[in-house]
């Protein structure tokens, strides 16, 4: 079948969009940074990836607005602070995770309710989730302003700069790569479900 997005993204038979259950499976930008005033905040966020490696960027997309008005609390303080981390959620964080999610009040931080153990970064003043299997201290590079939604929320796609990264050392194996069935990573699919990396093959580029 062929659908417009511009006439519905809705079309029969589908019960709900289908747009997100096509870009799968999508990483998870856990990110935290912390307000102008010392509060911290974390929030996940399903579009998000890598962007370049030489140097290292990141981009995720904070969109929408904070149930309180106003534009959602990381994407505040970046602007404000020009800082944020990306810590990568492992399948054994998913309810942490879940609980950093919801409609939390501003001056509320989600590590604490979730009930992660925080530690401080290198070079950027956020505080990190210090049980993630990764973590990347990120500068603010730009952010592009895209097209609103139908309904007139906003839509942003925030870019930083690595400038830091920690990985756990248990998740490094003698041969010097990143292990990850160790991990698991925890990845976004569509509408609620989930999905965990437990299988991996290595396939070379043709030479």
């Amino acid at each position: 079948m062929y659908f417009d997005p511009a006439v519905s993204m809705r079309p029969a038979p589908f019960a709900r969009s289908p747009f997100k259950s096509l870009i799968i499976p999508r990483p998870i930008g856990w990110i935290s940074t912390v307000s102008k005033d010392g509060i911290g905040n974390l929030a996940p966020y399903s579009f998000f990836n890598g962007v370049s490696d030489d140097p290292p960027m990141v981009q995720f997309c904070p969109n929408g607005s904070h149930a309180e008005g106003g534009a959602k609390d990381t994407l505040q303080n970046v602007h404000d602070t020009g800082e944020f981390v990306f810590n990568m959620v492992g399948h054994d964080m998913t309810e942490a995770m879940n609980i950093s999610s919801g409609p939390v009040p501003r001056a509320e931080d989600e590590m604490v309710l979730a009930g992660l153990a925080a530690a401080p970064c290198e070079k950027v003043k956020p505080m990190r989730v210090r049980d993630a299997a990764a973590s990347f201290e990120c500068v603010h590079v730009k952010t592009v302003d895209l097209p609103s939604g139908k309904n007139g929320s906003p839509n942003s796609l925030v870019i930083g700069q690595v400038v830091g990264i920690h990985v756990r050392d248990d998740v490094i194996n003698d041969e010097g790569f990143v292990d990850v069935m160790k991990i698991k990573p925890l990845a976004r699919l569509g509408y609620m479900d989930y999905t965990v990396v437990e299988n991996q093959f290595t396939l070379n580029r043709p030479t």
